[in-house]
């Protein structure tokens, strides 16, 4: 993120957490103090694995979400976070040492927009979102970056003390700590999908989270023809006559004996566009349904 030759910029990451099977967490955000302590060892796990890091702004959030949270146009999350540590106080730090800001709970509540989603509560990974931030001409930061990239997914493990902590502070058992930027992230989230039957709709979730002013379609019957452009997704809405020309060529949509079959058929179109629109406006990405003409293309 970048607006300006001297603004900050960052590195957007998080804490992944893997929780055990059939467990969830007692809490899913901390009081200022437990955000503080959580921060610092995320602090020093990143400065242990890449020293420059030590010198940067880390920025986190006292709490956990699901991954569809923070894979949203713009990286509302993120966003967020970089917003409220803009206006943070800036206080005196060791020479050579950057600044650690931890959001934390007051009164129950998170700043800002900061608060988790009970809809997305209790699934089996959780991630605490953080930020590594310098001045726009930090060659460090980039340096952080570049080695993020490359080895964060392979060797980015948590140290035990930060697993522990986390586990203790949110009531979790922790099956497997890591850190992972937000790239990870979309490389994983799109091999889940992929194992889940969702791989048609990737490219389309892609462009709306890498390049939200772009457009995408999907065009590959028998799925849904959804496509998306300045910033939402429209999937188009078939009565039957006019999915069984588009999904059944050659086919007579009026024969008694091809009717059941072609019924069937139709249902599970129904159901894959409404999978596919729950899918989309979890990631916050605008669904309208177009209803298209019997005679379609």
């Amino acid at each position: 993120m970048q607006a300006g030759d001297t603004a900050p910029v960052h590195l957007l990451a998080a804490l992944a957490l893997e929780l055990s099977p059939g467990t969830g967490a007692s809490r899913d955000a901390l009081g200022q103090d437990g955000a503080a302590a959580l921060a610092a060892r995320i602090g020093q796990d990143l400065a242990a694995f890449a020293p420059d890091a030590a010198a940067l702004e880390l920025v986190v959030v006292g709490a956990h979400y699901d991954p569809v949270e923070l894979l949203r146009p713009g990286w509302p999350l993120h966003r967020e976070l970089e917003q409220l540590a803009a206006r943070a106080p800036v206080g005196a730090t060791p020479d050579g040492d950057g600044r650690v800001i931890a959001f934390g709970a007051h009164e129950g509540r998170l700043p800002g927009t900061l608060g988790p989603s009970a809809d997305f509560a209790g699934g089996p990974l959780r991630l605490v979102p953080l930020l590594l931030g310098a001045a726009a001409d930090d060659r460090a930061l980039a340096r952080v970056g570049d080695r993020f990239e490359r080895e964060l997914m392979e060797r980015g493990m948590a140290g035990a003390a930060t697993a522990l902590l986390a586990q203790e502070a949110f009531g979790l058992q922790v099956e497997h700590a890591r850190y992972l930027t937000v790239h990870d992230l979309l490389a994983m989230t799109a091999l889940q999908y992929e194992h889940a039957g969702l791989a048609p709709l990737w490219p389309l979730l892609e462009t709306a989270l890498l390049s939200p002013g772009g457009a995408c379609e999907l065009d590959a019957p028998p799925e849904p023809l959804v496509s998306y452009a300045r910033g939402q997704a429209r999937i188009a809405w078939f009565d039957p006559q006019a999915w069984c020309r588009r999904n059944a060529p050659g086919v007579d949509c009026d024969d008694p004996v091809e009717r059941e079959r072609l019924a069937r058929q139709y249902r599970h179109f129904e159901a894959r566009q409404r999978q596919f629109a729950e899918v989309l406006m979890a990631h916050a990405i605008p669904v309208t349904l177009e209803q298209q003409a019997s005679s379609v293309r």
